[in-house]
C-alpha cells in the first residue's frame, strides 16, 4: 500500500463520518508531538489534524478518541472534536477537528481556563476512582481499574506500575519503597478527595487557546483527585497566576494541596524517566526522600 493509498483510506473514513466525500485533499507534516507523527489533511472545504503511529498504538488512539469525546460531552471546556480512528497498512491514525491554536498573554484567557477546568472537575463518577478503559499517558500504559479508595488507586494503579517499569529500566530508590507506601496515607488524614474527571496530563504543552477559548488536548483521562491536574500544571513551570486565582475562586483547593503536590508529580517524573531516561531518576529519588520525611 502506497502512502497515497494510506491517505485514501483515512479520507474514506472521514467521508463516512462527515457525510460528505473528501476529495482533492492534500496532507502536510505539522509539529505537535514527540511520540506521534502529526499531519494536516485538507482540501478547499475541510481541514483536519491527523495523528499517525505504528499499529501497536491503535488501542491508545481509540482511548484518546473516547477521552476527548467524554470531555466534549461535559460541555465544560473545549477539546478538538474526535472525528474517527482506524488502521491502515500497519499504521494507526486518529483524526481530530483542526483548531487554529495559539498561546495567550491575556489575563482574561487564563481566568477562563481556570473557571472551565474547575467546571470539568465538578463532573464526578459514582463508580469511584478510575475509568471505563485502561489508557496511556504518552505511550506508557495507564491502569484505570475502579477503586472506591483513592489512596489504594494512587498506589496500585499509578505509582506501583511506574516503579515496576522504572526498576526494569535501571532505577533504584535509596529509600525503601515500603516506607513510601506507609507514608502515602498520611497525606490524606484530613482530606477525602472526590472522583473528579481529570485531564491527567495537564502541562503547558497540552493546552492552548483558539479564538480566546481555552483548549485542552492529549488527555490521559480518568476520575481521580482533581489536585493531580493542578499539580501537573506546576511541574514544568507554573501557569500564569490568573489561572490559579480563577480556579480557586470557582472550586477552592484544600489547604493541604501543597503537601500532596510532590506525591502527584512523582508519577509524572517516573513516567518521564521511563519514557526518556536521563536526569529524571535523580529527580524522582529526591521526591521520594521528601515524601517519606
Amino acid at each position: 500500500m502506497t502512502n497515497q493509498q494510506f491517505w485514501a483510506e483515512v479520507a474514506q473514513q472521514i467521508s463516512e463520518v462527515i457525510g460528505d466525500r473528501l476529495t482533492n485533499y492534500q496532507w502536510r507534516s505539522v509539529g505537535g508531538g514527540c511520540i506521534n507523527q502529526t499531519y494536516c489533511l485538507y482540501n478547499p472545504s475541510y481541514k483536519f489534524f491527523v495523528k499517525v503511529n505504528t499499529i501497536d498504538q491503535a488501542s491508545n488512539f481509540r482511548m484518546e478518541y473516547f477521552a476527548l469525546a467524554e470531555i466534549k460531552n461535559t460541555g465544560t471546556i473545549t477539546v478538538p472534536e474526535p472525528i474517527c480512528v482506524g488502521t491502515a497498512n500497519q499504521q494507526c491514525f486518529l483524526v481530530l477537528e483542526w483548531l487554529d491554536l495559539h498561546s495567550s498573554h491575556q489575563e482574561q484567557d487564563w481566568q477562563l481556563l481556570g473557571k472551565q477546568l474547575a467546571q470539568l472537575h465538578r463532573v464526578t463518577s459514582k463508580q469511584g476512582f478510575g475509568w471505563h478503559h485502561n489508557n496511556s499517558i504518552g505511550s506508557t500504559p495507564q491502569i484505570n481499574t475502579w477503586h472506591s479508595n483513592w489512596v489504594d488507586f494512587w498506589i496500585e494503579n499509578r505509582l506501583k506500575p511506574q516503579f515496576a517499569m522504572a526498576h526494569r529500566n535501571g532505577f533504584y530508590s535509596r529509600t525503601p519503597l515500603e516506607d513510601l507506601w506507609s507514608a502515602v496515607p498520611r497525606y490524606f488524614d484530613s482530606y477525602q478527595p472526590i472522583p473528579s474527571l481529570v485531564h491527567g496530563d495537564l502541562w503547558s504543552g497540552n493546552l492552548a487557546f483558539c479564538d480566546r477559548q481555552p483548549v485542552i488536548f492529549d488527555p490521559a483521562l480518568y476520575y481521580g483527585d482533581r489536585e493531580v491536574d493542578i499539580a501537573m500544571t506546576e511541574l514544568f513551570g507554573r501557569l500564569p497566576n490568573a489561572f490559579y486565582e480563577s480556579y480557586n475562586q470557582h472550586f477552592p483547593l484544600d489547604r493541604g494541596y501543597p503537601q500532596r503536590r510532590n506525591l502527584y508529580n512523582l508519577y509524572h517524573i517516573l513516567n518521564h524517566f521511563n519514557l526518556f531516561g536521563g536526569g529524571y531518576a535523580v529527580q524522582a529519588d529526591r521526591l521520594i526522600s521528601k515524601l517519606v520525611r
